[in-house]
């Protein structure tokens, strides 16, 4: 294909060659650039695409597309355009024929909820007969195929080539998480964007390579909603208001406000012996009971966030509700059967927002002792160390501080720090780096009526140490930790 074919939507200025050059492929990592490739320079965090303009010249590489002054070989075309990122998410899009304009896209952003939510909406639509693909946190899904996930929201051109191989297996529709540094970084420019939902807002991705601070955290979750035909908005969030303050959508509402479009009412917490649940009563533009087998106040949002998307697809209330029933996500609040006196999960809050919210939903249902095991990750900021033990030591009457993704941190150094936002508390907490051996205590010492959070790990199946990922996965510690104590009691 012509390079303009790619440019279409685009405003570019041809500094050397002709935007006439015939183009096999588009790519945006060096190592994949073939002949007749046009490479897209991204200037990045890690490393700056310029700066492989030549090495990709001497694989063949037809064209490259610029966004600032650099050193390009003769015989290359060279386009210069205003951003490199916001020109791959166009060019992607083209490249693949315009896939997204082929399908009902539902975007989700928002601090946690995200990943839950597109899950319980998929189930909703496959049950009324439409085919959705998936792109989130986890994994993305394409008919039978799942590709775990390196990102919340992948790079661009990942993104169209998700869309293309949707299409081709016939989805109709997609349900992705969309992160603020995705739209940030222009990685969902240009998706028709059919449904944009705002689940809730807290203080989490800001720091070195993320956000410079919470304004421009909010700021980005709000350009979703300037992409989107119909916004779907959490009402009871303290900052609905900054996040659609530009949005151009017709706006919709759910929470517990009266002045939500569609409200819960009459919450009920369930519980039995391994069991944690809660229904509801939905008000307003639909009315009916709900019941989830996943505890607390945010497992009602994310299924009224799920509710009201399927209202715009014309599902009934009873596929709704045998759903929602139904609906369970890897690593979101997941029982494991461990023992018939108390009860573990295993849940992916890395955060202090979404940690809080989960301890104090467990807090609700009046457990013997809530016990949470958490980490932190190495490489991010230490005011989330602080106030992830400053929340357990509060909420939790018992912390085993222990290891997650290190990184390129050495592990104890984030426990003391773990320790100092303990320390602004009474909290009892006792500290096991060894992230098996913390499982291996907390099964050991569990008592009747007690309730365990393993947290921050969720669906990963993986420890990150200096640079390298580690196969862990909870359920195979915990399987092993059973089995271990099983024979040792022989």
């Amino acid at each position: 294909m012509k390079i303009n074919k790619l440019l279409e939507r685009l405003e570019y200025e041809v500094v050397r060659g002709s935007d006439k050059t015939e183009v096999t492929t588009l790519a945006n990592d060096s190592r994949k650039v073939e002949k007749g490739s046009v490479f897209v320079c991204i200037s990045g965090a890690v490393s700056d695409g310029h700066a492989y303009i030549k090495e990709v010249a001497e694989k063949g590489a037809s064209a490259v597309i610029i966004e600032k002054d650099a050193e390009t070989p003769e015989g290359l075309t060279v386009i210069r355009v205003k951003d490199t990122r916001y020109a791959l998410a166009l060019m992607s899009a083209a490249y693949f024929g315009y896939p997204a304009e082929k399908l009902k896209i539902i975007g989700i952003t928002g601090t946690k909820g995200k990943t839950t939510t597109t899950y319980m909406i998929k189930s909703i639509l496959e049950g009324v007969g439409h085919k959705v693909g998936l792109i989130g946190t986890i994994e993305a899904i394409i008919g039978e195929k799942r590709i775990p996930a390196a990102n919340t929201t992948p790079e661009s051109y990942t993104i169209q080539q998700y869309f293309a191989q949707m299409v081709k297996a016939g989805c109709d529709s997609v349900v992705m998480e969309v992160s603020s540094q995705g739209l940030m970084l222009h990685r969902t420019a240009g998706i028709p964007f059919e449904i944009g939902i705002f689940t809730n807002l807290g203080k989490d991705h800001i720091g070195p390579n993320e956000h410079k601070d919470f304004a421009d955290y909010k700021r980005c979750k709000g350009l979703l909603f300037q992409q989107c035909k119909i916004g779907i908005a959490n009402i009871d969030d303290p900052y609905f208001k900054d996040v659609f303050a530009n949005a151009s959508c017709q706006i919709e509402t759910f929470g517990f406000a009266k002045e939500a479009d569609l409200r819960a009412e009459d919450v009920r917490l369930l519980s039995s012996p391994g069991y944690l649940g809660v229904e509801y009563h939905v008000t307003g533009l639909l009315d009916m009971e709900v019941e989830i087998d996943i505890p607390g106040t945010f497992s009602v949002y994310n299924s009224l966030t799920a509710i009201a998307v399927c209202r715009h697809f014309g599902v009934s209330k009873e596929t709704i509700q045998k759903a929602l029933k139904k609906a369970k996500v890897k690593g979101r609040i997941e029982m494991v059967k461990v023992s018939d006196a108390f009860t573990m999960m295993i849940d992916y809050a890395h955060n202090a927002m979404s940690l809080k919210s989960l301890l104090e939903t467990l807090k609700e249902y009046h457990p013997k002792r809530l016990v949470c095991v958490f980490g932190c990750g190495g490489n991010r900021s230490k005011d989330r160390r602080f106030e992830m033990g400053e929340v357990s030591g509060k909420l939790a009457d018992l912390t085993v501080i222990t290891s997650d993704n290190p990184r390129f941190e050495e592990p104890q150094a984030i426990i003391d720090d773990i320790k100092t936002g303990i320390g602004r508390t009474d909290g009892q907490y006792v500290e096991i780096c060894d992230r098996k051996e913390a499982i291996r205590y907390v099964i050991e010492h569990g008592q009747k009526g007690d309730v365990i959070v393993l947290a921050g790990k969720g669906h990963e199946e993986y420890q990150e140490i200096k640079g390298v990922k580690y196969p862990m996965d909870e359920r195979v510690l915990i399987r092993e930790v059973l089995e271990e104590l099983k024979a040792e009691k022989k």
